[in-house]
């Protein structure tokens, strides 16, 4: 990297959390700001999918390690955030990625199956918002914080209400915090992805449903998991993203854009 470039989006020194960073979408965030210079701290469930991105990232000359983590409690959270002091020092960027789905009929949405999919992809990211958005307004020495929305978060999609519905929360959650936080120089943004195929909408994906996707997408394709990378060293960056707040960055082939 050019020393100019290294200047707008090196993060040298910063240590990164990153939420969901054993799945595919933000690990390979997780591998972007570890080449950039960032410790590298994966939250998730999977020893073995932390290892094997580790691995990567270690090969790539990047560094970091694995925190197996509880998100269904401030409690939980609280202790993935002292792990994360006790051997980092310090936290300056956070990205929320843990996210779930499910295609069930509308009209057929099991109670149990609203409140799984709305803990893991609200609660967990309104109370890891909560326990390190503490964390770093005492600290006041600013920060990022990149959730992850979802293009069905501003556009209306069909099978996928309930996780739809957890998505807007997110992206309306986000920018309220960019405004409460921003006296403190905390930016907080959301990440849209478009169609990208990952663990969580694969189950999802059945042909008809694919035809309909690119039929709709100007860029005709599926969106890679690095091609996130860009827009993630952005927002993480105090240069290159200082005056990016309440943005919600959307990368998805066109589809935002595709009416008729």
């Amino acid at each position: 990297m050019s020393n100019y470039l290294n200047s707008l989006f090196g993060l040298d020194g910063k240590v990164a959390v990153v939420i969901g960073g054993t799945g595919e979408l933000c690990g390979a965030m997780a591998e972007g700001l570890a080449q950039a210079g960032a410790e590298v701290v994966l939250v998730g469930r999977s020893q073995e999918k932390a290892d094997a991105r580790l691995t990567r990232i270690s090969e790539a000359g990047g560094k970091g390690y694995f925190v197996a983590g509880d998100l269904s409690s401030k409690d939980g959270i609280k202790a993935i955030l002292d792990a994360v002091l006790e051997k980092s020092g310090k936290v300056d960027i956070l990205v929320n990625g843990a996210g779930t789905n499910a295609a069930t009929p509308f009209l057929e949405v099991p109670e149990d199956e609203f409140d799984w999919i709305f803990d893991v992809n609200m609660k967990a990211v309104f109370l890891t918002n909560q326990v390190f958005g503490e964390y770093l307004v005492e600290r006041d020495e600013g920060g990022s914080v990149i959730n992850v929305g979802s293009m069905s978060g501003l556009i209306p999609l069909s099978r996928v209400f309930t996780y739809s519905a957890t998505k807007a929360a997110v992206h309306n959650l986000s920018k309220n915090l960019a405004r409460e936080w921003a006296p403190k120089n905390i930016r907080v943004n959301t990440l849209v992805p478009g169609f990208f195929p990952a663990e969580q909408n694969r189950k999802i994906l059945s042909p008809d449903r694919v035809e309909s996707i690119m039929g709709h997408t100007p860029m005709n394709r599926f969106g890679n998991s690095d091609e996130l990378v860009g827009v993630t060293l952005l927002l993480a960056s105090d240069k290159a993203g200082s005056f990016i707040t309440g943005a919600e960055m959307v990368v998805d082939g066109g589809y935002a854009a595709m009416t008729i």
